[in-house]
């Protein structure tokens, strides 16, 4: 196929150079969670932590081992585990892990040799993603506690998500994370002086706009990507550049209809042709064409009065705004769904071309 995504590496660093400088001098943690975002974890990592990135968050121990054999050598977290979770092979990667429950705890400790487990509690204050509960939180803390004392493990942070609903349940939700931290100093966890624990709670919409909320380290995400988090701003806004921009080939035309070799296999959202939203487009032959059709492998375009295209004539689907073209919170608008979902559903029979 034609259609290729091109990944612009210099985007990513202007990006997180940008956040790192706002967070500072909280340090920058950078989420290239999955597969950072469709967009190649390797290369997206290198080039953040190129950029100024303190550390790299992955969801799963699996992604963080495939960092490790490709050479990235900074500090790495992973919070998200199943219960065939290899936590020896974490351990001795030098993987900081992160603990939701006294199950987790109890395995990661069995599981260290050695080498204790660098360990990030973490307590739920709202988004009920995973994460000990306030009952719970006491037992977790105090065990963990006890476990450091053996030697077993190292408890290097305690943190939690946001739920980024509104103001109102993020202001709530931080107090919940004090109290926590309270909880855990008062059973020992030392959270001030030069050994404290690193406390983390922020994410690109705190990180941003609750100072606040950003403790000893911000997880910068989908902020990073060029897609803001917010609603009443655009991330061109936020200082922050488009790296992603993806284009196809018209392969036929007929009257006033043009058809391109990519579809909803490729990763474009079929919900754009619905749901009373504005109508998707794309930028043909330096105008506008209004998406009218979609299967797995093709999207057919509109072409208006005066506008001329060819076979063999290049579409961009989105990509950075600069040219007139649609930009990835353009598609995630007229899909009805969140940037995020937008970048990481470019499939991968897309080839990927990287600049920069």
């Amino acid at each position: 196929m034609s259609a290729h995504l091109e990944i612009d590496l210099d985007a990513i660093r202007h990006n997180v150079r940008t956040l790192a400088a706002l967070a500072a001098p909280s340090r920058t943690m950078f989420a290239v969670k999955a597969d950072a975002y469709g967009l190649g974890m390797v290369q997206v990592a290198r080039a953040g932590l190129e950029a100024g990135a303190d550390s790299l968050a992955v969801l799963d121990v699996p992604a963080a081992l495939m960092l490790r054999d490709a050479g990235v050598t900074a500090p790495l977290f992973a919070w998200l585990h199943g219960v065939a979770t290899d936590f020896g092979a974490a351990i001795d990667a030098d993987v900081d892990l992160g603990v939701s429950s006294l199950g987790e705890l109890t395995r990661i400790a069995d599981a260290a040799g050695d080498t204790p487990a660098r360990v990030h509690l973490k307590i739920d204050t709202g988004l009920h993603r995973n994460g000990a509960d306030p009952e719970t939180w006491p037992e977790l803390v105090s065990t963990a506690c006890a476990l450091e004392r053996q030697g077993g493990i190292r408890i290097a942070g305690l943190w939690s998500h946001l739920a980024d609903a509104s103001p109102a349940d993020d202001a709530a939700a931080l107090a919940e994370f004090h109290a926590a931290v309270a909880v855990a100093a008062a059973l020992g966890v030392p959270v001030e002086g030069p050994d404290r624990v690193l406390l983390h709670l922020a994410a690109s919409s705190a990180g941003i706009r609750m100072p606040e909320a950003r403790f000893d380290l911000v997880r910068f995400g989908i902020a990073a990507y060029g897609v803001s988090p917010f609603d009443d701003v655009r991330a061109a806004g936020l200082g922050m550049r488009g790296p992603v921009t993806l284009t196809a080939e018209v392969i036929a035309v007929e009257g006033d209809l043009a058809l391109l070799d990519v579809g909803s296999a490729d990763g474009l959202p079929p919900s754009v042709l619905g749901g009373g939203r504005p109508g998707a487009e794309v930028l043909l032959a330096g105008a506008r064409a209004r998406v009218t059709g979609m299967t797995v492998d093709t999207t057919t375009v509109h072409l208006a009065s005066g506008h001329a295209a060819h076979e063999g004539a290049e579409a961009v689907i989105y990509g950075t705004g600069d040219r007139g073209e649609p930009t990835v919170e353009d598609w995630a608008d007229w899909a009805g769904t969140i940037g995020d979902e937008i970048l990481a559903r470019a499939s991968r029979r897309i080839p990927r071309r990287y600049v920069g």
